[in-house]
């Protein structure tokens, strides 16, 4: 991946952090910030799984929303258990 690559995976990254967060229902327990970093993350895992499968634009970004959300999901139940808060 090309330096410009990463970049523009950094900054789509916190807007597919912030997707994932309004794909999940109800309340979240997780900081904004945590949420944004988890993007990013799931931009990195997105983009390779949709590229692996086809390297069409709009197909890859649906797939890195969708790993947002699933990685939002997983890691807002671990953090709120480790936080002691209740849904």
């Amino acid at each position: 991946m090309e330096i410009t690559g990463i970049i523009s995976a950094l900054i789509v990254g916190l807007i597919i952090g912030a997707l994932g967060r309004l794909v999940i229902p109800g309340k979240q327990h997780l900081p904004i910030w945590l949420t944004l970093v988890l993007g990013i993350v799931a931009a990195f895992i997105g983009g390779w799984i949709g590229t692996m499968i086809w390297d069409a634009f709009w197909f890859v970004l649906i797939v890195q929303v969708l790993v947002a959300a699933g990685i939002v999901y997983l890691v807002d139940g671990m953090y709120s258990k480790n936080t002691g808060r209740t849904a």
